[in-house]
This record gives structure tokens, C-alpha cells and sequence, in this order.
């Protein structure tokens, strides 16, 4: 349960750090953030957070991987929604 765990974490981490990245980038070279992204970055996690439920309850251990990418994807869309925010 730990390593399950512990790959989520990791790809929640490491998309919310890329967005984050993507986005100083962004508005240090002088540009406008495209408008909208805050929504589509939403929309797309709730895709994955539909696609984790569903997966989790239809597929069976031998997609924990798969699984823990979706959360992962799921979780790190949402942190990176909760941090455009502050």
C-alpha cells in the first residue's frame, strides 16, 4: 500500500512542479498565460479522477500501475489548480 502510495505522490509532485515550471517560463519571457488554463487543466483532471474510479473498481492488480498514473495525474491537477489560486 506504501509503494501504491508513494507513486501517486510522485506523479501528483512532478506534474504539479512542471506546471509550475511551465508557468514561470511563461511570464518570464514576457508572456500572457493562454486564457482558460486554469479550466482545462480542471476539466482534464476530473477526466482522470473518473478514469482512476473506474479503473479501480473493473481492473485488477495487475494495473496498479496504470492506476496509480491516473490518480497521480488526477491529484497533480488538482494541487496545481490549488496553487494558481493563492
Amino acid at each position: 500500500m506504501t509503494l501504491r502510495f508513494l507513486r501517486v505522490a510522485v506523479v501528483a509532485a512532478a506534474i504539479s512542479t512542471l506546471f509550475a515550471l511551465s508557468r514561470q517560463a511563461i511570464l518570464a519571457r514576457g508572456d500572457e498565460e493562454v486564457p482558460g488554463m486554469s479550466w482545462a487543466i480542471g476539466i482534464l483532471s476530473l477526466i482522470f479522477l473518473a478514469s482512476a474510479f473506474v479503473s479501480e473498481r473493473r481492473r485488477g492488480p495487475e494495473a496498479n500501475l496504470q492506476k496509480d498514473g491516473l490518480w497521480g495525474l488526477a491529484l497533480g491537477g488538482l494541487f496545481t489548480i490549488v496553487s494558481r489560486l493563492r
